[in-house]
């Protein structure tokens, strides 16, 4: 993967780039769909490729290995050919899964034990096994393995979980190392920075993090309950460290006030679920606001949902398809907010190579929180 930076927006930290790999070429910034168990949820993959334009999808490690399994995906030739997605992917290593299912995992020095959320079998997390599971896998872009820390954390647990975090990826480097991708493709291994909420941790995880040579970053443990401005601190912190020719990934994010708030401090890369999740909940995200679309003042709106992403269905049919209950409700909304997620980072990256993402960015953000 070669990563070149293309342009720095004059005013902020904001920048364009261009991630090249195998499958493919990333402008960035970019915002990646969340397809977990290799499918983005009620989307499918011509959909994605065709009508949003999403440039990579993210798949997880934790979810895939226990279903189809190893030997599904290694079988079909790998996750790309097994989903029939011929663009970019990248694979979360699992971590955050672990950390949210707290009550059912100990963390100890040689992994993680926890037991399936399926049949309820104990399984085994290790920096090496995550490392060959995602070479079966076959992402383009893959994950080290960390302890992702909740929030909030004392300073001794953070402290802890980073250093536990530093020397998995110690293990993950060497691992990486020693194996080879499986399909004939080349995979890029990016470590993940921990620290919690606290600056001077922070700072000693990207520098041990950046010790590695890897040709990306990505920013664990941020939008896990602490406070925006937080988020933005830390991420604007670990952007001023990070040099210019690395692209960098802010994992879990998030709102799209957070996406523009955290290019304009030099992010990248974005995966979240928030589009679907909040689709199948009647909630459209647009350029002037949000919609909730089971309310009563839409049941005689005959306008389209949207003018230029979605101009095909009306407010009016799109309510009533959620109150009925029917499945192609959940399947318009959610690619209508994959749309928008991708018509923003294109037209912030836009205005980047313009040098007008300031002021374009400030006034999107007073209008994106706004409940129409």
């Amino acid at each position: 993967m070669f990563f070149k930076l293309q342009h720095n927006e004059k005013d902020t930290k904001a920048r364009a780039g261009l991630i090249t790999t195998d499958h493919g070429e990333i402008p960035t910034p970019i915002f990646m769909p969340v397809g977990t168990q290799g499918s983005v949820k009620t989307v499918d993959q011509a959909i994605l490729k065709n009508n949003i334009d999403a440039k990579i999808i993210l798949g997880n490690t934790y979810h895939l290995y226990l279903r189809p399994g190893l030997d599904v995906i290694k079988g079909a030739g790998g996750l790309h050919k097994f989903i029939n997605w011929d663009r970019p992917m990248l694979t979360d290593s699992g971590g955050f899964q672990v950390y949210s299912i707290s009550g059912q995992r100990k963390i100890t020095e040689e992994g993680v034990v926890f037991r399936s959320h399926i049949d309820g079998h104990k399984l085994l997390f290790t920096p090496e096994n995550v490392m060959d599971t995602q070479r079966v896998i076959g992402a383009d872009i893959i994950m080290a393995f960390d302890e992702c820390t909740p929030y909030p954390a004392t300073r001794e647990y953070a402290t802890n979980s980073m250093h536990t975090t530093h020397r998995w990826l110690d293990r993950c480097v060497t691992r990486f190392a020693e194996t080879e991708p499986i399909y004939g493709h080349t995979q890029q291994l990016f470590p993940i920075i921990q620290g919690s909420v606290f600056s001077d941790l922070r700072l000693q995880s990207t520098e041990y993090c950046l010790s590695k040579n890897t040709d990306g970053i990505a920013i664990g443990g941020l939008s896990v309950g602490e406070p925006h401005e937080d988020m933005y601190a830390i991420t604007d912190q670990i952007c001023s460290i990070v040099p210019q020719d690395k692209p960098r990934y802010i994992m879990g994010v998030g709102t799209p006030t957070n996406l523009l708030e955290c290019i304009h401090l030099g992010i990248d890369m974005f995966d979240c679920v928030m589009p679907t999740r909040n689709a199948r909940n009647a909630m459209l995200f647009t350029k002037n606001g949000t919609l909730n679309m089971r309310n009563k003042k839409w049941e005689s709106d005959f306008d389209a949902v949207d003018d230029e992403l979605t101009p095909q269905y009306s407010k009016a049919y799109l309510r009533h398809l959620f109150k009925a209950k029917e499945y192609l409700g959940a399947q318009i909304a959610s690619e209508h907010n994959l749309k928008f997620y991708m018509w923003l980072v294109k037209e912030a990256r836009k205005h980047i190579l313009a040098d007008t993402f300031l002021s374009w960015k400030n006034e999107m953000v007073k209008k994106l929180d706004q409940r129409l």
